[in-house]
């Protein structure tokens, strides 16, 4: 049987050491691991003995690889095992490193999503879906997410929206009602609001708007459409184009008249 001849200590890891048998280089291992299986000039090992020490201590420098990954931040537990996957360890070690790291408390995916959700609270305006889509991509189990966002009121998500379509009321005053409406819907789903939580915030939407205010929107939509219109259409076929448009925008026809004049006067 093979006997190790010396054990020196790394000069770039003091933590790890050179293990030789017969005196050539065999393998190296933590300290942790050297300790535990009493590793010391003159033992004698067996083939069994070398392959159990290796794969012990291919487990503690992919343990140590995981707990430097977690000191930037919270993981999931497949964010983890990817990164273990980076660094080529195999499933049986990536296994037991996984079952260490959930026995000492390091990992837990029901913290890390309650983690999640809170800091999408605090710093975004998206909604459950967008956060549940969030720790899918994770590698979170649907019925933890579920869980987290359950415990969310209605009222909170509701309120988050109506901030939202206030941002979309404020970005676009030259719009009409309609238009922000349907922008607010747009923006709302895309956010990942539920369907039931947009019609309620739609449907008790008021926009206050001064005659200034309103009259900037029909004055730079007309615009727009006396722009596009202008260079194909003229008389009796030009207005009407215009007032379709502007009908569709969500404008009422006295206001669309008035507009109309004013672009034939500018002129």
């Amino acid at each position: 049987m093979p006997i190790i001849t010396k054990i020196t200590q790394q000069k770039r890891s003091n933590e790890r050491y050179n293990i030789f048998l017969d005196g050539t280089y065999a393998f190296s291992v933590d300290e942790e691991v050297l300790a535990r299986n009493q590793l010391s000039k003159n033992k004698e090992l067996t083939d069994f003995d070398i392959g159990e020490i290796q794969y012990e201590d291919e487990i503690r420098k992919g343990f140590n690889k995981a707990l430097v990954y977690l000191s930037y931040r919270m993981r999931s537990e497949y964010e983890i095992v990817l990164h273990l996957r980076e660094h080529e360890m195999g499933d049986a070690c990536i296994e037991e490193i996984m079952h260490k790291l959930r026995q000492y408390g390091y990992v837990n995916d029901e913290d890390y999503a309650k983690a999640f959700v809170n800091t999408q609270l605090r710093t975004s305006d998206k909604g459950p879906r967008h956060m549940g889509n969030g720790l899918k991509e994770k590698g979170v189990a649907p019925q933890i997410t579920e869980a987290i966002l359950e415990q969310i009121r209605v009222e909170e998500w509701q309120e988050r929206a109506e901030q939202v379509i206030e941002k979309v009321i404020k970005k676009n005053p030259k719009q009409s009602k309609m238009q922000i409406k349907k922008k607010g819907e747009d923006t709302l789903s895309r956010k990942g609001y539920s369907g039931s939580v947009v019609s309620n915030v739609l449907a008790n939407l008021t926009i206050e708007r001064d005659k200034d205010e309103q009259w900037l929107a029909i004055y730079s939509q007309a615009k727009k459409a006396h722009t596009k219109y202008s260079k194909k259409y003229e008389g009796y076929e030009y207005k009407q184009r215009m007032k379709q448009t502007l009908f569709r925008k969500g404008f009422g026809m006295e206001e669309i008249d008035r507009a109309i004049d004013q672009l034939e006067e500018e002129e």
